[in-house]
């Protein structure tokens, strides 16, 4: 607006300055054709009547003055050498101060005239007059005859400066009406993709680096959006990549106190544990026992096995992993994956499909560790949907900022994982189900992330839950 506001205001004072300094030139055009045609009748005048001024005949040149008179020239004088008036029309007969001074008294040259306007009293109203005074000469003589003074109306002349005006009014208009459309088509390329700008630097300060600048003009404006969001691109990978570091330093830190506290519980819970499970078994193999307290003994011993395999997958979670690296074909993984699997599938009559993309470059990965990761996802999907159901593996490479990446889907169609909970799944100890101890997720994304790979849950358009697993080709990480 503050633009618009300043545009129109100069267009204003540009405007109105040019209109000025073409004004006062058309009106010194009009008044100096004025005076020319002034001087020239008046010199007509001069000549036409020499004459009669030779012979003395006034009332003659009272007469072809009378004849000449009209609502444009007004009057006309004429005087003798001495500047005394000796014939005028009669509308001036009552006006003294009109004849009786000449301003060419005296010696003047042939080439000297007197103008100028004035207002005088005419036929009962006040009328603006041009008066041109030319001397009269013989000739072939130096001697001034007389003079001639004509008073010519400037009604045509106030009308033609009215009428250009009127014109110069109207192209100032029109010429400001289009200053103001071409400002406001200026304002609207300029001052609202600006506006936008400092619409997204706010937006920016206040953390939303997702907001981008819609571009649509090629410009330097455009230039200028495009920036922005070149900008806005790189603050947004910079906080992705914070929030990702400060999510493995946080998960450096729980595994760091767990593994603390798996040092205590292998050391207080694992010894005595032992001597428990040794003892239950050595009793419950006294022949004397009750089928009801065999019973409880088998129970007993259950409950230990839980208790062994917590502490167990506990203590695999927190040690440190060291990568047995070879070349593998992610087909061979995934095949020994889905055998290993097969008795819960089969009990269920659980499909699995596979649709994997051809010439497919073998990964450098730890093989037993990959077969963790997938025995993870192919137990969760198989605990998570009903009996028929299906189970879909792709594989697919894929490039991101220049870097090739084997795409691996996990894809079921069960009851599906809340969006709320895509990234609390990962967490440590975090489960859904009754049974298990949450570590099957948190140990998967671990090993991913040993390879220089990722793996998340993607929205799909149907029902049931998406796994993704991104490990590098050829060994990059």
């Amino acid at each position: 607006m503050r633009f618009l506001a300043w545009t129109t205001l100069l267009l204003v004072v540009l405007v109105g300055v040019i209109m000025r300094i073409v004004e006062q030139r058309e009106v010194a055009t009009i008044s100096e054709e004025s005076k020319a045609r002034a001087i020239l009748i008046a010199r007509n005048f001069a000549d036409r009547n020499l004459q009669l001024l030779y012979s003395w005949d006034y009332e003659g040149i009272v007469r072809h003055i009378e004849n000449q008179v009209d609502e444009t020239l007004l009057y006309v004088v004429f005087y003798d050498r001495y500047a005394t008036p000796i014939a005028y029309n009669g509308a001036v007969a009552d006006r003294p101060e009109v004849y009786r001074m000449s301003r060419l008294e005296g010696d003047v040259r042939p080439d000297s005239a007197f103008a100028r306007a004035q207002e005088v009293w005419l036929e009962g109203r006040v009328r603006l007059v041009f008066e041109v005074e030319v001397p009269i000469f013989a000739e072939g003589t130096s001697d001034k005859w007389g003079s001639v003074k004509v008073g010519l109306s400037l009604a045509e002349v106030q009308s033609a400066i009215r009428r250009t005006r009127l014109a110069l009014i109207l192209i100032g208009l029109g010429g400001f009406l289009l200053g103001l459309a071409g400002a406001t088509i200026l304002a609207r390329r300029i001052a609202r993709p600006l506006q936008r700008l400092v619409e997204g630097t706010v937006r920016i300060s206040r953390g939303d680096f997702a907001h981008r600048i819609p571009v649509d003009s090629p410009d330097e404006v455009g230039d200028l959006a495009r920036s922005f969001n070149a900008m806005a691109e790189k603050l947004l990978a910079a906080r992705v990549q914070m929030e990702e570091a400060q999510r493995r330093l946080v998960q450096s830190e729980k595994l760091a106190q767990i593994g603390r506290m798996t040092a205590t519980i292998a050391h207080e819970i694992r010894n005595p544990l032992t001597s428990v499970k040794l003892n239950i078994q050595k009793v419950a193999e006294d022949r004397a026992l009750s089928p009801a307290e065999r019973e409880h003994f088998d129970l007993s011993q259950e409950g230990i096995a839980r208790i062994e395999k917590f502490v167990k997958e506990l203590l695999n979670f927190t040690r440190v992993t060291e990568l047995q690296k070879a070349r593998f074909a992610v087909e061979q993984i995934l095949d020994e994956s889905v055998k290993q699997m097969r008795d819960l599938l089969d009990e269920k009559d659980i499909r699995v499909e596979k649709a994997l993309s051809r010439n497919l470059p073998e990964i450098t990965v730890d093989g037993d560790r990959m077969r963790q990761v997938f025995l993870n996802l192919l137990r969760n999907a198989g605990e998570a949907i009903d009996r028929g159901g299906r189970i879909r593996l792709q594989v697919a490479t894929d490039v991101e900022e220049g870097r090739r990446f084997l795409r691996v889907l996990v894809i079921d169609d069960g009851p599906g994982i809340p969006r709320k909970d895509w990234e609390t799944v990962f967490e440590p100890f975090y489960t859904t189900k009754p049974w298990g101890f949450g570590l099957g997720l948190a140990n998967a994304r671990k090993l991913v992330e040993l390879h220089g790979g990722t793996i998340k849950i993607v929205p799909r358009p149907e029902r049931g839950t998406a796994f993704e697993i991104r490990l590098p080709i050829e060994g990059e990480s």
